[in-house]
């Protein structure tokens, strides 16, 4: 499967959250970044770690897909 029909198939319920925590993440990073007043040092090396890991955390879950195609099987137990 190419990195094009991964991105196109359904996300998962839980990643899709996960996705959106990283986009809020990674704008308010950037948006502290971006701030047009001067900051503590503190705060923008937050806010930088805050962007990197909400862009990751949103990278990541976007390429996490259902798979409809196999589903997990558990073998049946038989009583003997």
């Amino acid at each position: 499967m190419n990195i094009i029909k991964r991105y196109q198939k359904p996300t998962p319920k839980f990643f899709r959250v996960l996705r959106n925590i990283g986009i809020a993440l990674a704008t308010a990073g950037g948006a502290i970044i971006a701030a047009p007043i001067t900051l503590p040092a503190t705060l923008v090396t937050v806010a930088t770690y805050m962007t990197v890991a909400g862009t990751v955390a949103t990278a990541v879950s976007q390429a996490v897909v259902k798979d409809e195609d196999k589903e997990e099987k558990e073998p049946k137990e038989e009583d003997g």
